[in-house]
């Protein structure tokens, strides 16, 4: 009988916390169009170092928002530039990074068994006001370094715009 009414008092004590909360967040997304514009400046950056690539745009959810691929860029980056983006927004970190934190013999190498998990250089999130709003991923320039830079470049290319409506 103890053990029931500790149990029913927990309970209360967690249902009534929760009241607490409110029962709503909001969350800031990109528009399509600056998410155009971040795909368009990886684009552009890539194309001026003579690299035909697919770029990917991601929600923060990692939904794709924009899937653009140069005319020349290989068709298996249509596949691996959305990864790229979708990894980077899922664990809120440029895939270089999770790269390096998932090789083998370290203690999250099981994360590179995902079938969506793209853990290379190319993948970067976009960030509003501490948040993460979105990702770009990049896939067709020849290495990882390559792929991150005109990732970069698309991430700059909105920071500026994302900071003056913030």
């Amino acid at each position: 009988m103890k053990r029931l009414l500790m149990l029913a008092t927990l309970a209360l004590t967690a249902s009534a916390h929760a009241a607490d909360a409110p029962p709503l967040y909001s969350a800031q997304q990109l528009t399509p169009e600056t998410a155009l514009a971040a795909a368009q400046a990886a684009l552009a950056h890539c194309r001026l170092a003579g690299h035909q690539v697919a770029v990917a745009v991601v929600d923060r959810s990692g939904l794709v928002q924009v899937l653009l691929r140069d005319r020349f860029a290989g068709a298996h980056t249509l596949d691996i530039a959305p990864r790229k983006a979708w990894t980077a927004a899922s664990f809120r970190m440029p895939t270089a990074t999770l790269a390096a934190e998932t090789q083998a013999g370290k203690t999250m190498s099981g994360i590179r068994q995902s079938t969506q998990v793209m853990a290379i250089g190319g993948g970067q999130v976009i960030e509003a006001a501490g948040s993460i709003v979105g990702a770009i991923g990049v896939s067709g320039a020849p290495g990882a370094e390559a792929d991150d830079a005109c990732a970069l470049a698309g991430v700059r290319a909105v920071t500026a715009l994302i900071e003056l409506h913030d």
